[in-house]
């Protein structure tokens, strides 16, 4: 197993070991997006060891240090991190913020200072007067179906917000929320949930790759998983790409068999 926090090196004479974090520039080169794909849509989840993905309605609490410094890489590696509407209730999203640790790699890659959010919403029942939408870095993009309440996408547009349709009714369809922000070239896509959302994705059988930390927590009650809503009639199969770990918590990647 390959080991994340605190990984070692070896002094000149090979004769000592001392711990050190992993850089960020580190991380990003282990979570870089794979080449050669048109898009890719990969997640980042945390569960407890009984698969609870949140703790008072929150996936702080069960969340560590070094989770947290990858959730900052995969964000500072993205184009676009799409969200649920009820996540960003929830969770208090604000704006991706630009990191000079990942400046010069995204603007070697093309990309702006920091990824756009992309929220999806078949009711656009949000706060339109949060920073999100009001004062974000790059502009956030509200996902809805053509059936969404007028007023309220007219009330999008005016906070600043770009709205995207991504289906012929009043919710969104994951499949072209995916092609439709990839036709603004926003290709690699990070999904942080919630798990509504996630399940959709799953359901939809367009996720790429997931990024899940789990926790060495138990916390039983009746939190969700990570992946909620319908099932997979044939559950579909992802294969390990890495396994990292620290203080008990495993950062683990799948991808796509």
């Amino acid at each position: 197993m390959r080991r994340l926090f605190p990984v070692t090196y070896e002094t000149a004479d090979h004769a000592a070991h001392e711990p050190r974090e992993w850089s960020l520039g580190e991380l990003a080169d282990a979570y870089a997006y794979p080449l050669g794909q048109d898009v890719w849509l990969r997640a980042n989840m945390v569960s407890t060891l009984d698969g609870a993905a949140q703790h008072d309605g929150r996936s702080q609490g069960i969340s560590c240090a070094a989770d947290m410094r990858i959730f900052g890489t995969l964000r500072g590696l993205a184009d676009a991190v799409l969200v649920g509407a009820e996540t960003v209730r929830l969770e208090g999203y604000r704006p991706a913020r630009a990191r000079e640790a990942f400046a010069a790699r995204r603007e070697a890659a093309g990309q702006g200072p920091a990824p756009a959010i992309a929220v999806i919403t078949a009711s656009l029942d949000l706060d339109f007067s949060l920073p999100l939408f009001t004062s974000p870095l790059v502009p956030t993009f509200v996902v809805t179906g053509a059936g969404a309440p007028p007023g309220r996408m007219e009330a999008a547009r005016k906070a600043g917000a770009e709205v995207l349709i991504a289906g012929e009714g009043a919710t969104v369809e994951p499949e072209r929320a995916v092609r439709a922000l990839a036709e603004r070239g926003l290709t690699r896509l990070l999904t942080e949930g919630g798990p509504r959302l996630l399940g959709q994705f799953v359901a939809a059988q367009v996720l790429d790759e997931l990024c899940l930390t789990l926790s060495p927590m138990l916390t039983a009650g009746d939190a969700q998983r990570i992946a909620g809503g319908p099932s997979l009639t044939v559950p579909e199969r992802f294969e390990m790409a890495s396994v990292l770990e620290e203080a008990g918590f495993l950062f683990t990647r799948y991808r796509r068999s």
